[in-house]
């Protein structure tokens, strides 16, 4: 497996100075595209939770696509945590703190009080939309079990504000 994955993350594109001047954008849509690196990332995102979640959240935007592999792969739902406004019925909100200003996720309530959650992202950098996405699952009454994220970029404390997580990749 650790060929599969090593080969997996060389498909991860780094896009200098996007969305803006002194940013490192990891653009993951390569390794999407190859459905072997796909396959076995989501392997690697899940299996350290096997048997210990009901459902997966996915993160808006690039969450849900690996959440949607990820329930297929472990045979259990989905439920997508959004941003603002973008949900078309009655939602549950969280506002976090961004480096310059705030933000607000938000999820309907589709699962049963203690479903247990694994909250899943493509990147964790400073931790707050995902800390944030911990208190939303609490809100609703469920129970997140863990966190797993394609890649963390270190150094930026998102480990701190949110905990455990377990990263298949680290930048």
């Amino acid at each position: 497996m650790a060929e599969s994955l090593a080969r997996a993350e060389s498909l991860i594109m780094s896009i200098p100075d996007y969305p803006e001047p002194g940013v490192l954008f990891r653009d993951i849509t390569p390794l999407l595209a190859d459905r072997d690196a796909l396959a076995v990332t989501i392997e690697a995102m899940i299996e350290p939770f096997a048997g210990t979640f009901d459902m997966v959240a996915g993160i808006e935007a690039r969450g849900f696509l690996l959440a949607g592999a990820a329930a297929i792969a472990a045979g259990v739902g989905l439920v997508p945590i959004r941003k603002a406004g973008k949900l078309p019925r009655p939602a549950a909100s969280v506002s976090y703190k961004l480096e310059y200003g705030t933000a607000t996720i938000e999820c309907h309530d589709d699962f049963a009080p203690g479903t247990r959650v694994l909250l899943i992202d493509d990147v964790l950098a400073t931790g707050g939309t995902l800390a944030a996405a911990h208190e939303l699952v609490a809100r609703l009454s469920g129970v997140a079990v863990g966190t797993t994220v394609l890649m963390e970029l270190e150094g930026l404390g998102g480990r701190e504000l949110v905990g455990d997580v377990h990263a298949v990749f680290t930048a």
